[in-house]
């Protein structure tokens, strides 16, 4: 009967292994769609602090500038009105970032190079 017992145990737990309602998902069996991977931007850089010495990010406005199957291309626009400042005419782009739809990496682009490096909080504050 211990031996049933510990069989039994050993089935359900090989079960419970390897059955895929059980185990976790795999963050890139789902690609990001555009609002996830801009929301993902918007909160890493809140969340890195990037823009804080120099502007709020509520002066901030995304948009997409590029799509692709591998990831979506976001600039990033100072907005100038009454509560921002600035000159209304004249919104120009702070930065501009790729998020890759299965991984969720993000690169920036360095216009002293015209190049996509991975993004680095300490380089890009």
């Amino acid at each position: 009967m211990n031996s049933v017992f510990r069989m039994n145990a050993i089935v359900a737990a090989a079960f419970i292994l390897i059955s895929p309602s059980a185990a976790p998902a795999n963050p890139r069996s789902h690609p990001l769609d555009e609002d996830a991977a801009s929301d993902l931007l918007m909160l890493t850089l809140k969340h890195d602090r990037i823009y804080a010495k120099r502007i709020s990010l509520g002066c901030l406005a995304c948009g997409t500038e590029e799509t692709t199957d591998a990831y979506f291309q976001f600039y990033l626009r100072e907005i100038h009105n009454a509560k921002c400042g600035g000159a209304p005419e004249v919104e120009p782009i702070v930065g501009r970032y790729r998020v890759y739809r299965r991984s969720g990496k993000i690169e920036r682009w360095k216009p002293s190079d015209d190049s996509w490096h991975r993004y680095n909080p300490a380089e890009n504050k």
